[in-house]
């Protein structure tokens, strides 16, 4: 027998196929099952994403609280005055206030 029909492996295949096919019983609650179990990985994956964002919020907030806690006491550089306002071309301390005309060069 030497078929030489191009839709021969085709027709094979799915005879083989409709054989195997034919033979095989599925659970009659078999998707109720596997959806079951599909949500159930699925409320976990939630549970634990909604775990991890949590934790990682109240460590960045404990984190900033603590680095905020542990700067200086005393004022910073910038605020080294006493608040008083210094008119344009005077001196405080060691630095000559610029003027407005003196960065245009006019």
């Amino acid at each position: 027998m030497n078929d030489t029909d191009p839709g021969r492996t085709e027709r094979e295949l799915a005879e083989a196929l409709a054989a195997l096919a034919g033979g095989i019983q599925g659970a009659p609650d078999a998707y109720r099952t596997a959806r079951g179990g599909w949500l159930r990985r699925e409320r976990r994956r939630r549970f634990v994403v909604t775990v991890v964002v949590a934790v990682v919020f109240t460590l960045a907030t404990l984190i900033g609280l603590w680095v905020l806690n542990r700067a200086p006491a005393q004022s910073g550089v910038i605020f080294t005055g006493t608040g008083a306002c210094v008119p344009c071309g005077e001196m405080n301390g060691d630095v000559k206030i610029a003027s407005a005309k003196s960065l245009v060069g006019t």
